[in-house]
């Protein structure tokens, strides 16, 4: 279900990773978890987010969630798309709906994300601890 070239967080956040450029979204548990998502708060493009520290929000009928940097870099671009159609995440989180496009600072903080497999390991782990 989640793509094998992506690389995941425990905080539901992916990472495809093309030469030194990242391009970050969040994953399709994270848009079901929150519902219908109205409303996505980004960052401008020259910011440098930080891994592990937030970046922006999502904001859906449910609730407002903050989403995780993975990696930290130079943001090169932010969807301009998801202005006007938030919806996306919904529909295409691994694609279409990405969030930024940054400059990879340190290519060694891919190191401790998880691959897909692992991802879904963790997300049955979490399942059966509810």
């Amino acid at each position: 279900m989640y793509p094998q070239e992506l690389y995941y967080t425990k905080q539901h956040e992916w990472i495809r990773v093309d030469a030194d450029t990242g391009t970050i979204g969040i994953t399709d548990y994270a848009q079901n978890a929150l519902g219908d998502i109205v409303y996505v708060e980004l960052p401008a493009a020259g910011e440098v987010v930080t891994a592990k520290e937030s970046f922006g929000t999502v904001e859906s009928v449910k609730a407002v969630s903050d989403v995780y940097a993975p990696v930290s870099g130079k943001i090169l671009a932010a969807n301009g798309k998801l202005q006007d159609s938030p919806e996306l995440l919904n529909s295409d989180p691994h694609g279409e709906a990405w969030l930024l496009r940054i400059q990879l600072g340190d290519r060694s903080e891919i190191d401790p994300l998880l691959s897909a497999d692992q991802y879904e390991a963790y997300l049955k782990e979490e399942e059966g601890n509810k």
